[in-house]
């Protein structure tokens, strides 16, 4: 209606055939007559607007068309680039009208509908609209081109977009056993949408391939993001369109045998990728946030626990303090650390050297996370009331020689274990502390006897990952000597015989890191230490004697890692405390 008035209200002149924008781009001085003319015969041939037209044609740029349409008509102009487009509106008007009109609504004031399009001159669609929303429209001019790409993104469904995302074949198949509780028609629809299901196989593809540890699919009120956890550090992989939350959250849960109808509480789940010959596990975990489940998928590296001992990190006389810990017929052996941070593997590569035809092995964990050959490995149940402690009550009756406990988290789990311990079992498990003499102070704060800890523990690892620098690109690093001093080395230490290195980074890393490599603490309850445990002394004492012992802590376990050139100064820094 505006667009009309104004032009109508313009002085006549030899252009009274053309309309609308034809007309005041001519009136302006912007376009010859004879060209206009042309171009509005060519937009009509072709059924595009004369806008469209203009710009196709090069005679104009979008910009300084929508700056003469606004300064003619005295609409208000817009950048399109500086409106966050997850914040438009999507239901004022249909999206056909969008798409047929190519306008786009910005917000509503009370009757008034605002709207972005680059022809506000254009009757059809102000009538069209106005009776389709009950609204009067205004007109807000924007550029051609900006409008265009933001329609196609507005109009462009859920499911193209995926397939832009995931646009390969893929040739494996998804165990689905046991599937969860029936599902209703709808549900199963949703889980079955082919786009969401290639979609998810490629990021557990790629995840694979960038030898990522996690994947997270994260809902946000505006936007889904996917971020892979590659060498310990989250890195944003892609934002697929927010509409797929639901039925991809679906779909995982299904293959992760889980309740896709129980969305108010977390969940628990296993799920497994067969490529060909090859099999992976995963495990899926999903926890209700303000805007839909978040679901993080731990990849599963069975081949880890094989590696060895010297693959994991551990130095020389590290690893000759496990070993004649394991290798002991009865005790406890203890490994620490926070989430991720290696505990199984190292657990699991005690059990495959352990694992031989005339030793029981049992482990209970929550869930089980590296399949071996050999080992009766048990899943905990909190719904059918198998937890820690029942399954290691069930085990002393299985006549085991090795048990394996995922995790102490209480008393009684904590006084069954270190009951098997002193009863001729080799009890190993993980706590989640700093370091291994808190471990001590940690097993007494849960109410465990001190006589009991002091007569079944043998050792407790504290361990940490770090990146590994890359071996191609990695270069000596100019560090101060006052720094170096400051990080924990000693005078002695800087003799000159090593350097340390620095991360450079190439086209075969991420940031100069490629792969992670443990830092230990391994420390042996010696007699020394068991007197300050039935003294009640603190975890400074413990850790005071074990200094003494000529064991190293975590820093110094980690400056030793710098020395020989596997990490950075900058990496065993963050991943440690003085």
């Amino acid at each position: 209606m505006l667009g009309r008035t104004l032009v109508d209200t313009l002085t006549e002149s030899p252009s009274s055939a053309l309309t609308g924008v034809a007309r005041v781009l001519v009136h302006g001085g912007k376009l010859k007559v004879q060209k206009a003319e042309e171009l509005a015969a060519s937009a009509k041939e072709r059924r595009v607007s004369f806008v469209a037209a203009v710009v196709e044609s090069g005679e104009m740029t979008p910009v300084a068309l929508a700056h003469s349409l606004s300064s003619a008509l005295s609409v208000p102009l817009l950048d399109l680039d500086a409106v966050d487009a997850q914040r438009l509106p999507r239901t004022f008007i249909d999206a056909k009208l969008i798409t047929q009109y190519k306008v786009l609504p910005l917000g509503k004031r009370g009757s008034r509908l605002f709207l972005a399009c680059a022809d506000p001159t254009d009757q059809e669609a102000s009538e069209r609209i106005k009776f389709a929303t009950q609204l009067s429209p205004e007109w807000v001019i924007v550029e051609y081109d900006k409008l265009i790409r933001q329609i196609d993104a507005h109009a462009t469904p859920a499911s193209q977009a995926l397939e832009s995302i995931a646009s390969a074949d893929f040739d494996f198949d998804v165990t689905e056993e046991d599937t969860a509780p029936a599902a209703t028609p709808d549900a199963v629809a949703e889980v079955e949408d082919a786009p969401v299901v290639r979609f998810l196989q490629k990021m557990l593809v790629d995840a694979i391939n960038l030898r990522a540890s996690d994947l997270h699919f994260e809902p946000y009120e505006f936007n889904y993001r996917v971020r892979f956890r590659i060498d310990g550090e989250l890195r944003e992989i892609t934002q697929p369109p927010i509409a797929i939350k639901d039925k991809l959250a679906s779909r995982i849960k299904v293959i992760s045998r889980l309740d896709i109808s129980e969305k108010r509480v977390p969940q628990d789940g296993r799920m497994k990728l067969r490529f060909g010959t090859k099999s992976v596990d995963f495990r899926v975990s999903t926890l209700p946030t303000l805007f839909g489940e978040k679901i993080v998928i731990r990849i599963l590296d069975s081949s880890s626990a094989k590696l060895g001992i010297e693959a994991l990190g551990y130095e020389p006389a590290e690893k000759e303090r496990l070993m004649h810990a394991i290798y002991r017929p009865y005790g406890m052996v203890l490994v620490t650390g926070p989430t991720g941070s290696g505990k199984t593997v190292s657990l699991y590569t005690c059990l495959n050297i352990l694992n031989q035809p005339g030793v029981n092995i049992s482990t209970v964990e929550d869930p089980a996370e590296i399949n071996l050959p050999g080992i009766n490995q048990v899943n905990v149940n909190d719904k059918a009331g198998m937890n820690f402690a029942v399954a290691l009550k069930s085990f002393l009756r299985q006549d085991p020689d090795i048990i394996m406990v995922g995790e102490i988290r209480d008393l009684e789990t904590a006084d069954i274990a270190i009951k098997a311990a002193q009863t001729g079992h080799m009890v190993m498990s993980t706590l989640h502390t700093n370091d291994a003499p808190s471990t001590l102070t940690r097993l007494l704060n849960m109410g465990v006897a001190p006589f009991n800890i002091a007569s079944s523990v043998l050792l407790i690892t504290a361990q940490r990952l770090v990146r590994r620098l890359c071996d191609g690109c990695k270069k000596p690093g100019d560090y101060p000597r006052e720094a170096l001093l400051k990080a924990g080395y000693r005078d002695a230490d800087l003799d000159g015989s090593w350097i340390p290195y620095k991360a450079i980074g190439c086209a075969n890393c991420n940031n100069g890191y490629k792969g992670r490599v443990g830092i230990y603490q391994a420390m042996p309850v010696t007699e020394e230490i068991q007197r300050i445990i039935l003294s009640q002394g603190s975890a400074v004492d413990i850790a005071a004697a074990a200094q003494r012992d000529g064991v190293r802590d975590l820093r110094q376990s980690g400056l030793q890692k710098v020395r020989l050139g596997a990490t950075s100064l900058e990496e065993v820094i963050a991943a440690t405390n003085e």
